[in-house]
This record gives structure tokens, C-alpha cells and sequence, in this order.
């Protein structure tokens, strides 16, 4: 009998384990995409009190055109993490500028219909970013490279003159670069 009911607390402590574990995604600065999970032992986190410059370079697109880019979505994901640390929106300096590969995903819906023949499933995930704050930049170069016309994009993007002076004048301006 001592057995069972120490086989019993056994499998019940396993259970409530898995349990404690368990929790859902959080999206504090940008709403609804770039899910993240708070990580309680964790030491090294973001300080709250600091503002933060980064410039993301985006050259991949997804691998499968009819999902949100991981590229995309980890610039939520990035963000996310940041606010879930306590970093306010306010703080967060962040500009994506978007070249190569991965400029498709910063086309139109009709466009992006033509090429692949579904919508565009990034747009969401920009307008979000944009909502939090983040300006989205597309390199002037690889449009004409690409025969894109700033209409062949999604309302919110600007257009830079290319991405390696986007780059090139940010970062004496204190920006981060991080390469996605």
C-alpha cells in the first residue's frame, strides 16, 4: 500500500510539474505577434531605465511564402522581450531596414498574390510592429534592383536611399545593428 502512494505522489508532483512550466505566450509591446514566455531565473534581462537604439538589417525572407516570416516576427519577438523586462515603448528607437531577399515580404497584397497566390501574411506583423513604434525602412537599391515602385509595397514603409547608408548613418547615431 506504501507503494502505490508513493507512486501516486509521484506521478502527482510530475503532473503539477509539467503544469508550473506551462504558461502563454506574452506580447507587451507588440500585440498579437512575436510570443515570448517569461524566464523567472533568469539574471541578465533588459534595464528598464535605459532607451534602446537598435537598427535591424533583414535580408531572409520565410522559406514558405504563404507564413510570416521568422525574421519578421522575431523583430516582434525582439521587442517583446524588451517590454516583458520592463522596457517601456517610449524607450524603444527601433528602425528595420529591409533589403535583398527579403524585401517580398514587404509587398502588397496584390503583388505578393501575383508572385505566390496568397496574401501577404507579414503585413499583420508590420502594422503591429509599426503600432509599438518600429519605423519600417525598405533599401531604395533593391527595389530597382527588383523593378518594385514604392506602390507595389504595403502603406507603411519608407523608402531609404539604400540599406548600407541606412546603415552607415545610424550607427554613429548610437543604433545596435542586429543582422536577421
Amino acid at each position: 500500500m506504501t507503494r502505490f502512494f508513493a507512486s501516486a505522489i509521484f506521478c502527482l508532483a510530475l503532473f503539477a510539474t509539467q503544469f508550473s512550466f506551462a504558461q502563454d505566450a506574452q506580447f507587451p509591446l507588440v500585440k498579437g505577434f512575436g510570443g515570448i514566455y517569461e524566464v523567472p531565473d533568469a539574471t541578465e534581462r533588459p534595464d528598464g531605465s535605459l532607451d534602446y537604439y537598435i537598427l535591424v538589417d533583414m535580408t531572409t525572407a520565410a522559406t514558405d511564402d504563404a507564413e510570416v516570416s521568422r525574421w519578421v516576427d522575431n523583430v516582434a519577438r525582439m521587442m517583446n522581450l524588451h517590454g516583458l523586462a520592463g522596457v517601456s515603448k517610449d524607450r524603444m528607437h527601433v528602425k528595420v531596414v529591409v533589403h535583398g531577399g527579403a524585401i517580398s515580404t514587404l509587398m502588397n497584397n496584390e503583388v505578393y498574390q501575383k508572385r505566390y497566390s496568397v496574401d501577404n501574411p507579414n503585413i499583420p506583423v508590420y502594422k503591429a510592429l509599426e503600432a509599438a513604434g518600429v519605423e519600417i525602412l525598405v533599401c531604395g537599391q533593391s527595389m530597382r534592383a527588383r523593378n518594385l515602385e514604392k506602390a507595389d509595397l504595403y502603406d507603411g514603409v519608407h523608402v531609404a536611399l539604400s540599406a548600407l547608408t541606412t546603415v552607415t548613418t545610424y550607427v554613429p547615431k548610437g543604433y545596435t545593428v542586429l543582422k536577421f
